[in-house]
C-alpha cells in the first residue's frame, strides 16, 4: 500500500500478502466454477490469528482497529482472491461487529471466540426482497411469546446460510411508524435452525464460491438472550457498523483493481502486435494509467476514513465517498484490464475475468452508489433529503 502505515501494520499487509497470496489463481477459479466455499484459505488465515483482528482481546481476538482491518483486507484482494477471498474473511470481521457492541456478557463469550478462531460462521439476515434499500419496510415479524421470541419471515442476499451456525438477524417487533420508521426493529443473534428456515441458493454472476440465499423463516423460536443490545432498537444497532463496513469495503474494491492491472500490465508489457509491446499504445497504456491514478486517490481517502473512525471522528461524508470512488475506480480498472487483454481478456486462464464479474458486486453492496451519493448530498451539500 501507498498509505504510509505503521511498522505493525506494513508487516501486516506484507505477512497476509504473502500468505493469500500462496493460494494460485486456479485454486480461486476451481472454487468459482464448483461452488465450494474456500476453507482451506480462511483456516489458514484463522492459524494466524487474523479473522479476530477487530475483535477485543479479552475475547480472542487482537483488539485492532478498522486501519489493520482495511490493511488485511487490501493485501487479501491484491492477491489476486477477488471477492472469493475477500468475502469470507470479511464477513468474520463485520457481522459481528454488533455483537462486539452491544451484546451481553454472556452472549460475547460463548460467541466471540469461536468467530475469532474461524470455527463459527455467521449469516446475515437484513435485505429483503420488498423492501431493498428502504429497511425501515421489512416485514419480518419477531412474536414474543413466554420467554421467547417466534419469528417469520422472509429474507434475501443472506450470506453464508449454506453452513453458517448461527444468523444475526433483523425483525421487527414493533409496527411501522411513519414519524419513526426506523424504530421498532430488533436485532437477534441466535442459531440458524434448518427446521425452521428453507435456503435456497441463488444462482449469481459471482463469486461463486460464497453462497448467497433466499431464506423463508416459519416459527423461528429465538431465545430472550439471543437479543442483541435493546428490543427495538436493531437498526441503530447495525448502524454502528456501517461506516467500518463502507471502508474496508472501498479498500477491497481498490485490492482488486490493483491485482486486474498487475495482470494487464504485464500481459502489455510481453504482448507484440505490430512488431510493437501493445503497452507503447497510448490507447492501452492511458486507461490503466488512469485506473491506477483513481486507486490511489481512493484508497487514500478509505486510509483516511478509518484514521478517523479508529480516532473516534466523524466519518461518515468520508466513508461514503470512499466507498462510492473505489466502486468505481476498481470496476473501471478491471473492465480496462479486461479491454487490454482482448479476446483473451474473456478466457478463464488469464483470470481477468472472474475479477471483473467480481468487482461489479461493489457499485450494489453492501450500499448502491445511489445509497452514497444520497448521504453525500444531504449531510455534505446540505440538499433536501431525496429518498
Amino acid at each position: 500500500m501507498d498509505f504510509a502505515l505503521t511498522e505493525l501494520q506494513q508487516t501486516l499487509h506484507d505477512e497476509v500478502l504473502a500468505l493469500a497470496s500462496s493460494f494460485t489463481p486456479e485454486y480461486w477459479l476451481e472454487h468459482d466454477r464448483k461452488e465450494q466455499y474456500p476453507w482451506e484459505f480462511v483456516r489458514a488465515l484463522a492459524r494466524r490469528g487474523w479473522l479476530g483482528t477487530i475483535i477485543p482481546e479479552e475475547y480472542g481476538g487482537a483488539g485492532l482497529g478498522i486501519t489493520e482491518a482495511a490493511v488485511i483486507m487490501h493485501a487479501v484482494c491484491l492477491s489476486g482472491a477477488g471477492t472469493s477471498g475477500a468475502s469470507p474473511v470479511h464477513f468474520f470481521m463485520f457481522p459481528p461487529a454488533p455483537v462486539v457492541h452491544f451484546g451481553s456478557e454472556r452472549m460475547k463469550r460463548a460467541s466471540l471466540p469461536g468467530i475469532a478462531a474461524g470455527e463459527l460462521l455467521l449469516a446475515f439476515g437484513v435485505t429483503e426482497p420488498n423492501a431493498g434499500s428502504d429497511t425501515s419496510r421489512i416485514t419480518t415479524w419477531a412474536e414474543h411469546t413466554g420467554d421467547r421470541w417466534v419469528v417469520n419471515g422472509q429474507k434475501v442476499w443472506t450470506t453464508n446460510a449454506q453452513q453458517a451456525q448461527k444468523i444475526l438477524l433483523l425483525a421487527r417487533t414493533s409496527p411501522r411508524q411513519e414519524e419513526r420508521p426506523f424504530e421498532g426493529m430488533t436485532l437477534f443473534f441466535t442459531d440458524l435452525d434448518r427446521g425452521a428456515c428453507t435456503i435456497r441458493r441463488i444462482d449469481k454472476l459471482g463469486r461463486a464460491a460464497v453462497d448467497s440465499n433466499e431464506l423463508f423463516i416459519q416459527g423461528l423460536r429465538v431465545p430472550e438472550e439471543d437479543v442483541v443490545g435493546q428490543v427495538g432498537r436493531g437498526f441503530f444497532h447495525l448502524i454502528d457498523s456501517l461506516n467500518p463496513e463502507r471502508i474496508v469495503t472501498a479498500i477491497e474494491a481498490v485490492g482488486i483493481g490493483r491485482s486486474a492491472l498487475r495482470i494487464a500490465a504485464r500481459y502489455a508489457c510481453e504482448r507484440v502486435v505490430f512488431g510493437r509491446a501493445i503497452g507503447q499504445n497510448q490507447a492501452i497504456a492511458h486507461p490503466l494509467a488512469r485506473s491506477s491514478a483513481s486507486l490511489d486517490a481512493a484508497e487514500l481517502l478509505a486510509m483516511k476514513a478509518a484514521w478517523l473512525y479508529d480516532h473516534g471522528q466523524p466519518c461518515g461524508a468520508e466513508s461514503n465517498a470512499a466507498k462510492y470512488l473505489a466502486a468505481e475506480a476498481g470496476f473501471e480498472a478491471c473492465d480496462a484490464a479486461l479491454q487490454t487483454l482482448g479476446g483473451f481478456g474473456y478466457a478463464r486462464e488469464y483470470h481477468v475475468e472472474r475479477l471483473w464479474r467480481e468487482i461489479r458486486l461493489y457499485r450494489i453492496a453492501p450500499i448502491s452508489q445511489e445509497m452514497a451519493l444520497n448521504y453525500l448530498s444531504q449531510h455534505v451539500l446540505g440538499l433536501p433529503r431525496s429518498y
